[in-house]
């Protein structure tokens, strides 16, 4: 039997070994680091031109890589339809009822968070005389008193109207919708009523069976 040539034994081997060259150069391109950009056949958009953060651009007038939101932008599942519930408005008017219903967990809610954001100025009681005021007072100059919740001024103002002086601030008092959550300065205006109603009670107020034991 004649033997193969030689370049016929030497062939397979060189092939064998020329299919191995890709698949090396894959493992060690996976296993090595390098500084340069991997070889992309099909880019997939995997490199375009960006700027990064606080970076020059000079694509637009300001030279700032990072825009601002359009003005008037509002974030998926933040826009405030409800006027009642977010500005205390009803009818273009302020609202006289809340917007969701007045529980005792909204009431010890609204009183805690009363004594953190309320108390400081207008007193545990809404008087007017917590120590801010106390403080100012001693140390004289120019200060505003708070008002009393107990002023028949303010015990006549609307849910609304105070659920807004709570939002934005009014006169001296500076804004809190920025501190407080919706829900949370609702329930404030619930608690701040029933401090009105605890020094304005009225024997109406009081269910029939115990009327009789507080007449005099």
């Amino acid at each position: 039997m004649t033997a193969l040539p030689r370049w016929m034994r030497i062939a397979p081997i060189v092939a064998v070994a020329v299919a191995l060259i890709p698949p090396l150069l894959v493992a060690r391109a996976r296993a090595v680091k390098s500084r340069q950009p991997r070889i992309h056949l099909v880019p997939d958009m995997d490199n375009q031109p960006k700027v990064r953060t606080q970076q020059y651009n000079p694509m637009f007038a300001d030279r700032r890589a990072m825009r601002r939101p359009v003005a008037g932008t509002v974030a998926r599942g933040d826009l405030q339809e409800d006027d009642h519930l977010y500005r205390g408005r009803v009818a273009n008017d302020w609202a006289k009822t809340f917007p969701m219903p007045v529980t005792e967990a909204m009431m010890r809610r609204g009183q805690e968070r009363f004594n953190i954001f309320c108390a400081p100025c207008h007193g545990l009681d809404g008087t007017g005389k917590g120590p801010v005021a106390a403080r100012a007072e001693q140390i004289g100059g120019p200060w505003v008193p708070p008002l009393s919740y107990h002023q028949p001024q303010v015990r006549e103002r609307p849910h609304g109207h105070i659920f807004n002086t709570i939002t934005n601030g009014i006169r001296t008092m500076p804004a809190h919708g920025p501190q407080i959550t919706v829900a949370d300065r609702w329930a404030i205006v619930a608690y701040v009523r029933a401090l009105q109603r605890s020094q304005d009670a009225r024997l109406e107020d009081v269910p029939e069976e115990y009327r009789e034991a507080l007449r005099p």
